[in-house]
């Protein structure tokens, strides 16, 4: 990897990271007075439905590992949604 791919690279995870932060609500604990534990949380949540989303896209264009793929893909979207559920506090089944 040469220098110049690593830093679009970085500049790229960089842009995901703080795209997430401000989708997650960065501005409300600052607005409302309280902790940055839930934008945290948010932007994990956010992280692990991207790479479920990125698995079933390698899914549908991968032939020799497609249901390996599909099946990560399916349980980290999975996943994400259990995350958004338990942080709302509501219940699973």
């Amino acid at each position: 990897m040469t220098g110049t791919n690593r830093i679009l690279t970085s500049v790229k995870y960089g842009y995901l990271t703080v795209f997430f932060a401000l989708l997650s609500g960065l501005f409300y604990p600052f607005i409302q007075g309280g902790t940055l534990d839930y934008t945290i949380y948010g932007v994990i949540i956010l992280f692990v439905g991207l790479a479920g989303g990125i698995m079933i896209y390698k899914a549908s264009t991968s032939d020799k590992k497609r249901g390996i793929y599909l099946g990560i893909g399916l349980g980290l979207v999975a996943v994400s949604l259990l995350f958004v559920l338990e942080l709302t506090g509501r219940p699973l089944f």
